[in-house]
């Protein structure tokens, strides 16, 4: 029995918006008609599981096929079919009202994801890809008879007898001339590799078509026109469909999550560690996070979390799913409370979204705590790779901050390991200021600013080592977090300077010689961004030596990082120039006059120049010519 009728959308606009609006997405239709196929076997395993089926289930099987000569893609199951009902039923209403709703939302939609998600257009993707599509069902009831339903892309719709044999359901897709770069079997590879990898039904496919019709005489006429295709087996088997998160932790041995991160990443390193996700309540999530080795190019690391709902690829953009600062983890999430078409609107917006992010964070949290418990010293020996996670998250999250704390290691020079509490009673006997404040000194650049450390060291100061790309920012959480505790950069100031003290060190050099170097240098030096101070220091200090301000300097850092003007970015450097009045070398020079001394001036600078990686081009070449002729 044949009949005929129209979709009920009530408008003939449904199938151009699917076909061209939905263009850049148009890859997801095969995504959409095998998760559908997926759920028909699961829905059998069910019913049969509750005594509602009493036939045979068979191997659950999804089988995708294609046909570059005849232009079709099919996809089949052995799940639970449809009656012709049941198609009128399901698939010719879609999940909404009318025209006017449907037109005026889908107006504000960004992508193919939102708008078959928002409207229940899963099957109807098909279209985006087909002139026509054809269903051939079987239902599981007994008696049911098979049923064809196809429909060219108009409102107008066939249904009549069908001729598949065996329970279940074919989709197939005539496609259209504008798509027919989907009938390419690498082309299909990828997209059921990137989307079907691991669905729960296993799924085969192949180069062969899934139906073939028989083939032509001799005399070139076509036999048996109305007979039935002949069911042919589809190569090879192209999921996974118990990846790892789906098991017990239990169940599992470190081998089995490292070929798991293998298989992901084939490029990269073994990760340094894992979390093994199961949550039951109140939202459903499982998943394995990696802790990789992190390398200083962040944004290189990024968006290796993929994100799946009920083992289906949804995408590895999950910036709200997951904080930010653990963007930088690889792995697998998977949730049924995520549907599987999302909008950035809905993650942001979603409950359930914002659970999980929080429960990540406690997760990861506790893991790293566990992991300093029970093994400081391995926990030490990754701290280079661990703490840009932990420093990341202290900087961006109160809470992370405070779960981090104990665990949060700072290092010195010396690669040296502290809890910032044991940091604290390190530094306190020697490090305070006369007001009673603890001053951190750290340094950016070990090579460069060797000769102020060890400076700092031989006053007995510690310097600790923060050169990752976010510690300019950690800096800062540290100053606002630690009570009545400042940071300095070594070079931020002359060693004697950096902590100030009440003790006060006498100047060998009468006013009058003071105000005399200070002019001998200010004209030597002839720079308007250096600005010339001759302080009583140390005889153990350098002669000169050029800093710049702690506060300049970070804000300068700062607007170079965000790369965006602004205030600070837009000042010219600009420098101390520190004289050391009881150095020898500055009485020497006080003790010369003319050329000579504006000579020995000059060198005492570009010394101290040297020293910071600041004497380049014409003055480095001059300071070479100029020492050459000194000796």
């Amino acid at each position: 029995m044949q009949e005929k009728g129209n979709i009920s959308i009530h408008t003939e606009n449904i199938f151009p918006i699917i076909k061209k609006f939905l263009y850049s997405d148009n890859e997801i239709f095969l995504r959409e008609l095998v998760s559908n196929a997926v759920d028909a076997v699961q829905k059998l395993k069910r019913l049969s599981s509750l005594g509602q089926y009493q036939g045979a289930i068979g191997e659950p099987l999804v089988a995708v096929a294609f046909d570059a000569d005849a232009k079709t893609i099919t996809i089949s199951d052995n799940g639970i079919g449809m009656t012709g009902e049941e198609i009128k039923k399901y698939i010719n209403q879609i999940a909404f009202s009318g025209a006017e709703e449907f037109v005026e939302k889908f107006k504000d939609a960004k992508d193919a994801n939102e708008l078959i998600g928002k409207f229940g257009l899963g099957f109807y993707s098909a279209f985006m890809v087909s002139d026509k599509v054809e269903i051939q069902s079987l239902s599981y009831q007994e008696g049911a008879q098979p049923a064809r339903w196809i429909c060219d892309g108009s409102t107008e719709f066939e249904i009549s007898e069908g001729d598949r044999t065996e329970r279940g359901t074919s989709i197939i897709l005539h496609v259209n001339g504008d798509s027919e770069e989907f009938l390419d079997q690498h082309k299909l590879q990828g997209i059921l590799d990137k989307y079907c990898r691991f669905l729960p039904v296993p799924i085969k496919f192949g180069t062969k078509k899934e139906y073939d019709y028989p083939e032509t005489t001799a005399e070139g006429e076509e036999e048996q026109k109305d007979s039935k295709p002949v069911e042919r087996e589809v190569d090879n088997i192209i999921n996974d469909t118990t990846p790892i998160w789906t098991k017990s932790p239990s169940d599992l041995k470190d081998e089995d999550y490292l070929k798991f991160y293998r298989d992901l990443y084939p490029m990269s390193e073994e990760p340094l560690f894992w979390i093994h996700l199961n949550v039951d309540y109140p939202f459903t999530l499982t998943g394995v996070l990696y802790f990789p080795k992190v390398k200083n190019d962040i944004d290189f690391q990024r968006n290796k979390i993929k994100l799946f709902s009920r083992q289906v690829f949804i995408t590895d953009e999950v910036k709200d799913i997951v904080p930010e600062y653990l963007m930088l983890l690889h792995g697998v999430i998977d949730s049924p409370d995520i549907p599987l078409n999302v909008s950035r609107s809905f993650l942001q917006a979603d409950g359930n979204v914002k659970k999980i992010n929080s429960h990540i964070s406690k997760k990861v949290a506790d893991k790293l705590a566990e992991l300093f418990k029970n093994d400081r010293a391995t926990y030490e020996t990754k701290w280079s790779d661990i703490g840009l996670f932990v420093k990341y998250g202290m900087i961006s999250d109160e809470k992370f901050y405070d779960r981090a704390k104990d665990f949060a290691l700072l290092t010195n020079t010396k690669e040296e390991h502290y809890t910032l509490t044991e940091y604290k009673e390190k530094t306190e006997a020697l490090q305070k200021d006369k007001d009673g404040t603890l001053v951190y000194i750290y340094t950016t650049d070990p090579a460069r600013q060797d000769s102020f450390i060890q400076s700092a060291n031989k006053k007995g100061y510690d310097v600790l080592l923060m050169n990752s790309p976010i510690d300019n920012h950690f800096v800062h959480t540290l100053e606002r977090k630690l009570e009545k505790t400042s940071m300095k950069r070594v070079d931020a100031d002359v060693t004697d300077k950096l902590i100030a003290k009440d003790e006060k060190t006498e100047s060998i050099l009468t006013e009058d010689q003071s105000n005399t170097v200070k002019t001998v240098f200010e004209s030597a030096i002839n720079k308007p961004n250096m600005t010339v101070k001759v302080e009583a220091l140390s005889p153990d200090e350098l002669p000169v030596t050029v800093t710049m301000d702690e506060f300049m300097r970070r804000m300068k850092d700062m607007s170079a990082m965000s790369g965006g003007p602004n205030f600070y970015g837009s000042l010219p450097d600009s420098y101390n120039v520190s004289i050391n009045s009881n150095h020898k070398l500055i009485s020497r020079i006080l003790n010369t006059s003319g050329d000579e001394q504006s000579r020995l001036a000059k060198q005492a600078f570009d010394l101290a120049m040297l020293s910071q990686g600041m004497l380049t081009g014409a003055d480095l070449t001059e300071f070479v010519n100029r020492s050459v002729s000194l000796i």
